[in-house]
């Protein structure tokens, strides 16, 4: 009778222990994120997206929450989640103030024609790159690592 404790202690042990929480995202909105980037040297990594778009959706659930891409997003990026349809907000970026279709319109040169869009920007040397729809975390792993060293 006394070696059931013990085996309930063991067995809670090793299932608590053998399941690891998947690592997620660590996602600041623009302003926050615009400021760490610039510390910290990093590019930022922008999900532009709407309240409506299903592709947007589908993209945080099929790409963003794999353990293998936040985990190269939270080391190498600073991930900022950016609506510019949030009624009266404002933006600060490179010294201007921007309501948020202004700043989508000023990070992309005009380029967003739909959502999802993935913006990364180097803080330092102003470079950027647009990646616009849907990708799988297959797809968007290789758009990573192809962007540490496009925008360096």
């Amino acid at each position: 009778m006394r070696k059931l404790p013990l085996v309930l202690l063991i067995a809670t042990f090793i299932v608590t222990n053998s399941f690891k929480a998947a690592e997620e995202i660590k996602w600041v909105d623009f302003n926050t994120g615009y400021g760490i980037a610039q510390k910290k040297n990093k590019v930022m990594l922008v999900d532009v997206y709407t309240d409506w778009c299903g592709w947007c959706k589908v993209m945080d659930k099929e790409t963003y929450a794999k353990s293998e891409i936040a985990s190269i997003i939270n080391a190498d990026f600073v991930a900022i989640k950016f609506n510019p349809e949030i009624p009266n907000a404002s933006y600060t970026y490179n010294g201007n103030t921007y309501n948020g279709k202004q700043l989508e319109q000023a990070i992309s040169n005009n380029r967003i024609r739909g959502y999802p869009a993935t913006m990364f920007i180097n803080t330092k040397n102003n470079k950027s790159s647009l990646v616009v729809g849907f990708k799988n975390a297959e797809e968007f792993k290789t758009i990573l690592a192809g962007v540490k060293t496009d925008l360096k």
